[in-house]
C-alpha cells in the first residue's frame, strides 16, 4: 500500500494523509502547477500558510486538479503576528476567499510569537484570542480541524487550559538531526498529531556523510530516508518540492528503518541550515 493512501485519524475523527506537499517558498505564480502536479502523482494533503503568500495559487491548483474536493486535505496557517480575535476572524475569512475551495481542512496558529520576537515575549493571552477565533470558525464549519505550529509544551498547555477545543495538530520542525523527543511524547500523550515540516532539513542534511551511508545501506536516497524517519516517528511528513519526479520519489518510502538506525537518527544533532539559518523557525533564541 502506497504511503499516499495511508492516513492518520485526528482526535476529532477527521482523517489526514500521512504524506503531504509543503509549499513554503513556492511563489504564488508557481503554486498552482506544483499543487496540480502533486495531486496527479497521488498526493491528497497540501499545506500552505498566509505567510507563504501563495494561498491563491494553492487554491487554483486544487480547483485545476479535477479531484473531488472531499478527497483532498488542505491546510493553512494564521499569520504568527495575529494575536487578536477580530483580526484572526478577518484573516480566516481572507484565507477562505483566497483559497476559494469552500472550506479549510486544517488551520493552525503559525507560531506562538510573532516572527520578529520568535521564542521571545509572552503572548499567552494573544494566543488564547487567536485560538478562540479558530474555535469559532470550526464551529461554523469554515474549518474542519484546528491546531498550532511551532508551539512548545508550555504554549500548548496554555491552549489546553483556556480553550474549549484541544489542538488536533502541532506542526513542528522535525528531521533527523533535530528530534524534539520530549515535545513529541507530550503531544502524543494529549492526542495531538505532530506534522513534521522541513523533514529533509531544508536540503542541508543531504551532505551529511553518516546519513548518506545509512541511506545507501537501505538502497534509498537521503530524502527518502529522512521522510521515512519522520513517518516512523508517527508524524505526518511534509516535504516541499516543485519537481514532479521528486514528488514521486518522496512517496517511495515503503521500507522500514531498523530500531537501531531510528535511535541513531534520533541522537543525531545536525542543525546547520546553511543560508537558511537566519529564518526565525531555524535560528531560535
Amino acid at each position: 500500500m502506497s504511503i499516499l493512501n495511508e492516513t492518520h485519524t485526528l482526535s476529532n475523527g477527521v482523517t489526514i494523509p500521512k504524506l503531504g506537499l509543503g509549499t513554503w517558498f513556492i511563489d504564488d505564480d508557481k503554486a498552482a502547477d506544483a499543487v496540480k502536479a502533486a495531486i496527479e502523482v497521488g498526493y491528497r494533503n497540501i499545506d500552505t500558510a498566509q505567510a507563504y503568500g501563495n494561498e491563491r495559487g494553492v487554491g487554483e491548483g486544487v480547483r485545476m486538479s479535477g479531484i473531488h474536493r472531499g478527497e483532498l486535505f488542505v491546510s493553512t496557517k494564521l499569520r504568527a503576528e495575529i494575536k487578536d480575535y477580530d483580526k484572526a476572524i478577518a484573516a480566516i475569512d481572507e484565507s477562505l476567499a483566497k483559497l476559494d475551495i469552500g472550506y479549510i481542512d486544517l488551520m493552525l496558529i503559525h507560531a506562538p510569537q510573532p516572527w520578529n520576537d520568535f521564542r521571545g515575549g509572552d503572548y499567552a493571552e494573544g494566543n488564547q484570542e487567536a485560538w478562540r477565533a479558530l474555535e469559532d470558525a470550526h464551529k461554523l464549519g469554515k474549518v474542519r480541524s484546528i491546531g498550532v505550529s511551532n508551539f512548545l509544551q508550555s504554549d500548548v498547555e496554555n491552549i489546553l487550559k483556556h480553550g474549549s477545543i484541544a489542538p488536533q495538530v502541532n506542526q513542528l520542525l522535525v528531521h533527523a538531526g533535530n528530534t524534539p523527543s520530549e515535545l513529541l511524547s507530550f503531544c502524543e500523550s494529549k492526542g495531538i498529531l505532530v506534522e513534521a515540516y522541513s523533514p529533509i532539513a531544508h536540503g542541508e542534511i543531504l551532505d551529511n556523510p553518516d546519513v548518506k551511508a545509512m541511506a545507501d545501506r537501505y538502497g534509498v536516497s537521503v530524502p527518502q530516508l529522512c521522510i521515512r524517519y519522520t513517518l516512523q516517528l508517527g508524524a505526518v511528513s511534509l516535504p516541499k518540492t516543485v519537481n514532479p519526479e521528486h514528488m514521486r520519489s518522496n512517496a517511495e518510502v515503503d521500507f522500514e528503518i531498523s530500531e537501531a538506525d531510528m535511535t541513531a537518527l534520533k541522537n543525531l544533532h545536525d542543525q546547520d541550515y546553511g543560508e537558511h539559518s537566519a529564518f526565525p523557525v531555524y535560528s531560535g533564541k
